[in-house]
């Protein structure tokens, strides 16, 4: 049953930095895992040592399921680790002025909508989350809008992006799933695949 994604409605964390790489996300020492089970405990792990006011740290952004970030957000390799670290965290959708992307692309495909805004409006949703954590923040794909209080920031994603979270037909491996009959009929017909059992 396809999942449709059509607003995040909670509250947010604000890391409005540049450059974050998916190296910073989740660091390279925790990718050895078999599954992506407890990832999410590690989010950020060295950033976080480094600085104890860092906002996956403090208590009053525990919780929020929406992150907003800055530039070029995602950089660096294309590990899927990352987006799947910050998915076991809590976070739901992403919203920053840019995005690499393959990680757009990876948080996609785990039914994250990435979205961007100005940076003007990204200091001002910051600025509103960081005077009160506990405001309620939206997403909404359909009117590609974020909302928080008073703030109405205008974003944007890509269309093919925003249509598959809408229509729910973003878990591809779900839609193999769904059609495994389907699957079985079609490949039973394709004679180099005869004797192979799916």
């Amino acid at each position: 049953m396809p999942q449709q994604i059509l607003t995040v409605v909670g509250r947010s964390v604000p890391l409005v930095l540049d450059d974050i790489d998916t190296d910073r996300i989740i660091p390279a020492r925790f990718l050895r895992c078999v599954t992506f089970d407890g990832l999410g405990e590690h989010a950020f792990e060295d950033d976080r040592q480094q600085d104890p006011q860092h906002p996956f740290n403090l208590p009053q952004y525990q919780g929020g399921k929406i992150l907003v970030a800055g530039r070029n957000f995602g950089c660096g390799s294309s590990r899927e680790h990352a987006p799947q670290a910050l998915a076991r965290w809590g976070i739901q959708a992403i919203v920053a002025e840019s995005f690499a992307e393959i990680f757009f692309g990876n948080c996609t495909g785990m039914g994250i909508p990435c979205l961007r805004a100005s940076r003007a409006d990204l200091d001002r949703l910051a600025a509103a989350i960081t005077a009160n954590p506990q405001a309620e923040v939206t997403v909404d794909l359909q009117a590609l809008e974020v909302r928080c209080g008073d703030i109405v920031a205008k974003v944007e994603t890509l269309d093919s992006a925003r249509q598959s979270l809408m229509s729910g037909n973003w878990d591809f491996l779900g839609q193999l799933l769904d059609g495994l009959d389907a699957v079985k009929a079609r490949t039973s017909q394709i004679p180099y695949l005869s004797g192979y059992s799916v």
